[in-house]
């Protein structure tokens, strides 16, 4: 039986960094946009990897993580 549900740690750090890269990338003009848009996309992989690595569906997971820190801050 496999839970999905969210639970904080395992990349919830690297999600939210992530979120604050991506929220401050559109804020800038530039070069400088895309280079930060790629380390906040970057810092996705590590819980993707947690996702892959305990079987899960990596793009729901990911995507349910996305939701709720977008709901906290």
């Amino acid at each position: 039986f496999q839970n999905d549900s969210v639970v904080a740690g395992g990349g919830a750090i690297e999600m939210e960094l992530s979120k604050y890269l991506r929220d401050y990338s559109r804020t800038i003009p530039g070069k400088q946009q895309l280079l930060i848009g790629a380390y906040a996309k970057a810092l996705e992989i590590i819980p993707r990897q947690l996702c892959d690595n305990a079987g899960f569906d990596a793009t729901n997971i990911l995507n349910k993580l996305r939701a709720k820190h977008a709901q906290v801050g």
